[in-house]
Formats: structure tokens, C-alpha cells, sequence
């Protein structure tokens, strides 16, 4: 053998088992110790979310220039890009066998080298964070890190889509980029996410309160509002990131997937009207409308893909298909506080509202809104300024926008639900919708109070001016007359309507005045 094959292959050699000691991150022991907590390490959470074998990892052989520990691989933190279902994604998963996943200097700058390729190529950036918050040893080098890539968070948000998955400890500054991505994922027993954790709170406030209590996937969704998904293993959230992908396109410059329907757009469906019971004061499930409505699935799983199903249950967000076209859906929930519009309900909705137009899904709107929830717990909390994001966003919203009133909807809630006022560009009424300022039963006492007055029987004329004003003043035609509404359909009809409407604006454009960018209420 030759000396340059001998030096070409000792190369080699040297190549292989520096990518090998790497690969083997904090060491058997911490490894051991990561997959008896229930845990994935992060190169396997990367292999079990990218399309297999496409994984192309960047950054391998960087380390810490602080040499007042030993070398942590690769700095904790994994990064590289691959494919999910043959589109393009950059992934970045922290490695908490070494070093606890610290943030560093190194490991901020391999995270921020990722965010910049993926801005400029327009591909989406999906974190798996488990971390043991800022290294110490790193000083204001680690808060230097967290600064910069929350920068890039910023920059990127409305650019590409920026999905987070906290599957470990995650702490005071750690829990601000995920904050500031589009969409964060926690998972059961596993995940925690607090600014200060129970020890603190403890020392602070003397409440005693646990990890799984302050911050876990469940609170962190129900009582927090900062996680759109609580998943019961590592594999179903995974799963689950991959799934929601499929609903967005892969930057702003593009629009989303379009996938080949096996539903007809042609079908109709009797049953939709007997789920809404006459009694308008009567719930029903509006997620059984959204499962008539809305593509079905060849495998019979669910045709919809719910965001924050645990918080503010009184409105519904979830991204689903018609006729194969990805759809984002803001639905008023009467099983829940009637499907009032509250403050939490108002912010989970312009959220996702703001989110669809900046990716080019068009927004329907399923309604049956008796109006804002009243009371001083609302109004102290500041319901006027939290209702004012949603009509914010639906007048900042160029996309297409579809209204569909099935029964009810009242007063400034009528508004708030993107009426045609706000800028929809189709507005379809079920013959069972009341359309008023107040409902009947409000109303009613104030129109016919004279005539009240003067009858023999209150309480039996009340009934009859509460139908005559349903049958005269409430019903969608009288909105129809005035060009409010576009048109009263048969609810059997609901489906092909909506599919009719929203390919006729699929090319929509709008402009908006030039601007540097607009206020939105606090």
C-alpha cells in the first residue's frame, strides 16, 4: 500500500471515529439514564420525525471555547435538515445527555446558522427542546445566545412556519423562543415550561406547588395558554408535527399542499340540520358540523387538526380540507359557556387568524355566537382591548374569508365573528339564523314594552312578541335584503357552497395602505 493511500485511509479512520464519539453524545451512562426517564435522545427524536435517511446533519464537530469544562459534543445540540413526507425542514434537537442541553455560546450560533439558511431558502424550522436552561460556566456568552436567536425567532415569524417541541426541562430564558415560534408541542410526564420553577415560587411566594402542576403539558395548555397540543408520548407528538405540516405551505412565498380529496365536493348531507336543536339557548357540538362539512378521510380518523383543544374550549381552531384546499377554521363552540366570546377565546382566535393570513390559508368561520360573556371578571380583565384583536385580525386578513352563520349571532359578536363589515368575502346563512343586536328574548321587552304594558296576559304576550320578532326582525333575510348576507342555503347544501366559494377566491388579492406595520391592541 502506498503512503498517500496509507495517509488517505489513517484520514479516514480519524474521520470515522471522531463522527462515531460524537454520535454517542454525553455517553452510555447519561444516555442510559435519558431513555430510563422515558425519554428519546435527540438524535433519535430526528430520525423519528425526518422521512427516513434524509437527515444531513450541519455543525458535528463544533465545541465550546470556554475551557473551563470538558468538551460537550457537537455543543449539545443536534442540528441539520432532512424531509417530512419529501417536503424540506431544518431541525434542531437539544441534547440533554450532555450537559444537560445547555444553552452556550457554540450551541446558540449553530441554532442561529440554521435559522438564517432556513429564512433564506424559505424552508420551516421544527425545535425539539430538552434543556437544562443557560450553562453557567458560559456567563452572559449563554444570555447572548438566547438574545440572538430570539431575534431570529422574530425575524422569521410570518416568513416561514416555526414549530417547537419542548420535550424536557425548559426554564426562564429557555421558554421565550419557544414562545415566540408559531406553534409549541409538550408532551405528557415529560415536559415542563416555567420563566421560574417550584423551588423559586417556593422561596418567593412560599406556594408549594410541583413541576407537572406550575408548568407540565397540561397547564401549560388549560390554565397557560402557551401550548397548542398536549401529546401522551414522544412518538404522538412527533407524529402529530408531522401532520400539522401537512396542512402549510412551506414559507409565505408559497401556498399550501393541495392533496387529492377521496370526498366528493358534490356531496350533501341531510343530517347536518338535525344536529342544531331549534331552541337556540340549546347546545350542540359544533365539531360534529366541522365532520360533515369539511373532507373525510379515506382511514376514518379525524378530518380535522385541533390547536389549543384543552384552552378557551368555547371557540374551536383547526386547520382541515375542502376539496383537498388547506383551510383554517374559527368556530364558536356552544357546549361551551354557549360559545360566548371571551378574552382567552379572542386571543386563541386572532392568533391562528393573524398565523392563516400570514401563510396564505384561507379562514372559515362557523358561527353561532349569542354575543361577549359578560360580567366583572371580563371586563376588569380587559375584554375590550382582547376583543379588539379579533376584529384587528380579521380586517388585517387578505385571504379568503368564508362565514358560515348556522344559528345565532347577536350584537358586537355578529362583528367579532367576521361579518361582511370586516371583510368577508362570502357570507352563507343557514334558514335557522337569527341575525339581531340582541336576541329575542332581549329585545322583544324593549320593542313591544307599550304594547306590553297594556295586555291582559304579560307573560303569554311576551312569548308571542319574542316568535314575532324571530319571524320579522332576526331572520337572515332581512340581513340578505341589505346585502349583509350573500346567501340562505339548505344546510344539506353547506359542503358544495362552501367549496363553490372558496375556489372562486383561491386567487384572491388585496392590498392594504402602505405601512411600516400596524398597532395592534394590547
Amino acid at each position: 500500500m502506498s503512503k498517500d493511500k496509507q495517509l488517505k485511509d489513517k484520514k479516514l479512520a480519524e474521520l470515522k471515529a471522531k463522527r462515531h464519539q460524537i454520535a454517542e453524545m454525553g455517553g452510555k451512562e447519561r444516555v442510559a439514564a435519558q431513555i430510563n426517564k422515558g425519554k428519546l435522545t435527540a438524535r433519535a427524536r430526528i430520525n423519528a420525525l425526518l422521512d427516513k435517511g434524509t437527515f444531513h446533519e450541519m455543525g458535528m464537530f463544533v465545541h465550546s471555547r470556554n475551557d473551563s469544562y470538558e468538551n460537550v459534543p457537537a455543543d449539545a445540540v443536534v442540528t441539520g435538515y432532512g424531509e417530512i413526507d419529501g417536503r424540506k425542514v431544518y431541525v434542531y434537537a437539544q441534547d440533554f445527555t450532555s450537559m444537560g442541553g445547555t444553552m452556550a455560546e457554540m450551541q446558540s450560533k449553530k441554532i442561529c446558522n440554521l435559522m438564517d439558511s432556513a429564512l433564506k431558502v424559505g424552508c420551516p424550522v421544527i425545535a425539539l427542546n430538552d434543556s437544562g436552561g443557560a450553562r453557567i460556566q458560559d456567563g452572559v456568552d449563554s444570555l447572548s445566545g438566547y438574545g440572538q436567536m430570539f431575534r431570529r425567532n422574530t425575524l422569521s415569524s410570518g416568513v416561514i412556519p416555526q414549530i417547537c417541541a419542548i420535550l424536557g426541562p425548559t426554564a426562564g430564558g429557555g421558554v421565550y423562543a419557544p414562545a415566540l415560534m408559531d406553534f409549541i408541542f409538550m408532551v405528557k410526564d415529560i415536559s415542563y415550561a416555567y420563566i421560574t420553577g417550584p423551588r423559586v415560587v417556593k422561596a418567593t411566594t412560599g406556594e408549594d406547588v410541583s413541576d407537572e402542576q406550575l408548568g407540565g403539558a397540561i397547564a401549560a395548555q388549560k390554565k397557560a395558554g402557551v401550548v397548542c397540543r398536549s401529546e401522551n408520548s414522544e412518538t404522538e407528538c412527533l407524529h402529530h408535527i408531522r401532520e400539522l405540516l401537512s396542512y402549510l405551505p412551506a414559507s409565505n412565498r408559497e401556498k399550501p399542499p393541495r392533496t387529492i380529496s377521496a370526498d366528493k365536493a358534490s356531496r350533501t348531507d341531510s343530517e347536518l340540520f338535525d344536529i342544531v336543536p331549534a331552541n337556540p339557548r340549546e347546545p350542540y357540538d359544533m365539531k360534529k358540523i366541522i365532520e360533515l362539512v369539511f373532507d373525510q378521510r379515506k382511514d376514518g380518523k379525524k378530518n380535522y387538526f385541533e390547536l389549543f383543544p384543552l384552552f378557551a374550549t368555547n371557540i374551536i381552531t383547526c386547520f382541515s380540507r375542502l376539496n383537498g384546499w388547506s383551510v383554517g377554521i374559527i368556530a364558536n363552540q356552544p357546549m361551551s359557556k354557549a360559545g360566548c366570546l371571551d378574552i382567552d377565546a379572542c386571543d386563541k382566535a386572532s392568533r391562528f387568524i393573524r398565523f392563516c393570513d400570514a401563510f396564505n390559508i384561507p379562514v372559515i368561520n362557523l358561527v353561532d355566537v349569542p354575543g361577549y360573556l359578560p360580567g366583572t371578571v371580563q371586563e376588569w380583565g380587559g375584554i375590550i382591548r382582547h376583543g379588539a384583536k379579533m376584529l384587528y385580525a380579521y380586517s388585517e386578513a387578505t385571504v379568503p374569508k368564508l362565514t358560515l352563520t348556522i344559528r345565532k349571532a347577536y350584537g358586537g359578536a355578529y362583528l367579532g365573528m367576521c361579518s361582511k363589515d370586516l371583510g368577508a368575502d362570502i357570507v352563507f346563512c343557514w334558514p335557522s339564523t337569527e341575525l339581531a343586536v340582541m336576541g329575542a328574548e332581549g329585545a322583544a321587552p324593549i320593542i313591544f314594552r307599550h304594547e306590553l304594558e297594556k295586555a291582559a296576559n304579560p307573560e303569554k304576550a311576551l312569548q308571542e312578541k319574542i316568535l314575532r320578532y324571530r319571524e320579522e326582525f332576526a331572520n337572515p333575510y332581512r340581513a340578505a335584503e341589505h346585502l349583509h348576507v350573500d346567501d340562505v342555503i339548505d344546510p344539506a347544501e353547506t359542503r358544495l357552497k362552501l367549496i363553490a366559494a372558496l375556489e372562486m377566491l383561491i386567487n384572491k388579492q388585496e392590498d392594504r395602505p402602505a405601512k411600516k406595520h400596524g398597532i395592534m391592541p394590547t
